[in-house]
């Protein structure tokens, strides 16, 4: 790929981050969740071809949407640290999580994307499971990030539907419909 191309991913990822953010209605302090295949952003099979080259746009893509609206990025390892997540250590202290002792590594466990956001983040920490409190992500490339969003899960659609050559599928949580069909929604939360 040539530096036209990770620019272009950059953007993607920036816009795609942009576009959820708008669906989804998130405020300051809510977390947001992506989980990034770099193989497949490069249109390789997941986990063949870990990128430390492309990962650090599609990182700097969604920091650059998300930390000046005051949204925590959770970002997930790969299955070999069982999908263990990246955060700031505020983050971590906001919520309550519980830290766990590993460090991403490209090749080995951690996969790119979650390696260079421990390598960016003021104060990263690893935690095993954010317990379901995002509100929103992005699954680039096919790395299950369901999991990490509260219940109800919904995917969206937006007007963008790979980063680089990745499929992507994006999702925000919606409240729980009670009541029946007598009961009047909040159109704001649907």
């Amino acid at each position: 790929m040539q530096k036209q191309d990770f620019e272009q991913i950059r953007q993607q990822t920036a816009q795609a981050v942009r576009e959820v953010l708008e669906a989804a209605h998130l405020s300051a302090g809510d977390i947001f969740v992506i989980g990034c295949s770099s193989s497949e952003v490069l249109g390789e099979q997941i986990g063949t071809h870990t990128s430390m080259d492309v990962a650090p746009y599609l990182f700097e893509g969604a920091q650059s949407v998300l930390k000046p609206a005051g949204i925590f990025l959770a970002a997930q390892c790969c299955e070999h640290l069982n999908r263990a997540l990246v955060i700031e250590q505020e983050c971590l202290e906001h919520y309550g999580f519980d830290q766990v002792n590993a460090i991403p590594q490209p090749n080995h466990a951690g996969g790119a994307f979650g390696t260079i956001a421990y390598q960016s983040f003021d104060h990263p920490v690893l935690v095993e499971d954010i317990q379901a409190k995002a509100k929103a992500g992005i699954d680039i490339g096919g790395t299950l990030i369901g999991m990490h969003i509260h219940p109800v899960v919904v995917p969206l659609r937006i007007s963008i539907d790979t980063i680089g050559k990745a499929h992507i599928i994006c999702a925000r949580y919606r409240p729980k419909y009670i009541g029946g069909s007598r009961a009047i929604y909040d159109e704001k939360l649907m």
